[in-house]
Parts: C-alpha cells; structure tokens; sequence
C-alpha cells in the first residue's frame, strides 16, 4: 500500500506541482487548502507524513496552529513545513512546535525529496524488530527505539522523531563529539546548521521542564555536541 502524504497548501497550482512530484515516486497524495479541512481530515485518519505551509489564505499562521493541534493528535509523526516565509524566527517557530523539518519553497524538488524520504526512512528504520540495544539506558535516561519512547528519571519526554534520533546519537556514545554532518547521518535527514541548533536547544529545553538540571547535551564549541552522563543527577 503507498504511503499517504497530505498536503496543506492554499495556492492550488503550487500544489498540484507538489502532489504531481509525489505522485512520480508512487506516493498517495490528498490536498486541503484550509486548516479547517485539514483538520477535520487529520481526525478522521492520519497520514504516513503531512506537509504544511505556514499561511493558509487569511489565516497567516494558520500551519503553525495546524502543526501544534497534529502534534497533539500524533507525537511521531513526521511533519514538514515548506514555505515562502524564510525569516529565522518562523523557522524557530515551526521547530519549536514539534515540525521534523522547515522547507522554503525556493527548493528544488530533488531536495525536497530527499527530505521527504529520509523522514519517511527513519519511520521504516524504527518499525524493524531489533536484534540488539533495543532500549538505551544512561543513568536516568531510558531510551526505546522501537516504541520511540524517551524517560528522563522515569518521567516521559515527548520527542519528535528527529530529536529522538538526535538524542540517541549522542547518548549512544557518551563522551564522543558529535559534529552536525554525523548527527545528521545518524538521523538519517538533511539539516541545515541552523535547524540543527534549534533542534538540541529544543531537546535540552524538554529535558529541562522536567529536570532543571540537565546538562546532559553540551555543546563542543566550533566541533558539535556531546553527551556528558556527569550532568545528570
């Protein structure tokens, strides 16, 4: 059965182009212009992967609205902006709301595939039975890949599947730096340095509402980031 992408886009004709492009690599595509429909779509079934503008007609942060009510709905499931809005603080916006990724519609369409199927990839890795370290514990870290699961002294931390792949990368081999290109080969995605760093300031602020101590991540200043069990109590 193909995968089902929706769409969320209020200019037909950018759209068409999308779901044309997904349609050549054998995806099912649905199209909503609004938040409204798209939401009463969402409750009705979800998608393997939902793309989303920002501004939705009158609605100007309607995708922004939108992506926090799908995230309630579906914790891992992955979700994309792809936006003509390429201000920083959109970018952060859309991160901070538990998107997996942020798009500008100057990208090409190979690129955007290729962002689109490394998300979809990370689905494919964490639904195979594992044979081996199915749960990784570092002290009060408890991590289950195959339920994408994440505690913190037994309390739940709601990732998103990026940063849970990015928190498994750095826990798996404390002490070891982790620059931004192996972090995001280990996540199996394609990041810009930026959309890296808001991605670990967001995981370490989870962490934090629950511990205000954590300082587990530390940043390795000019190399990446590494995971340090001496910061967690």
């Amino acid at each position: 059965m193909p995968r089902h992408i929706v769409i969320v886009e209020d200019e037909q004709a950018i759209a068409d182009n999308y779901r044309d492009a997904f349609c050549r690599q054998g995806y099912q595509v649905s199209h909503y212009l609004d938040r409204p429909s798209a939401l009463v779509a969402f409750q009705q079934r979800l998608p393997d992967l939902a793309v989303i503008d920002v501004g939705l007609g009158d609605d100007i942060e309607g995708g922004f609205e939108l992506c926090r009510e799908l995230r309630s709905m579906a914790p891992e499931l992955p979700i994309v902006f792809l936006t003509a809005r390429d201000d920083e603080l959109d970018v952060i916006s859309g991160l901070r709301l538990g998107a997996d990724d942020y798009l500008t519609k100057d990208i090409s369409q190979a690129h955007m595939m290729a962002r689109v199927h490394a998300l979809l990839r990370r689905i494919d890795a964490l639904r195979q039975p594992q044979q081996h370290e199915q749960v990784l514990e570092r002290g009060p870290l408890k991590l289950n890949l195959e339920r994408m699961a994440v505690h913190w002294h037994q309390h739940t931390i709601d990732l998103t599947l990026t940063e849970l792949w990015i928190v498994h990368a750095l826990a798996k081999h404390p002490g070891h730096v982790k620059n931004r290109q192996q972090l995001m080969d280990a996540a199996n995605v394609v990041l810009d340095d930026n959309t890296i760093t808001s991605h670990i300031k967001r995981i370490r602020k989870k962490f934090s509402q629950h511990d205000q101590a954590f300082s587990c991540i530390q940043t390795a200043y000019g190399m990446g980031y590494r995971w340090n069990d001496s910061g967690a109590v």
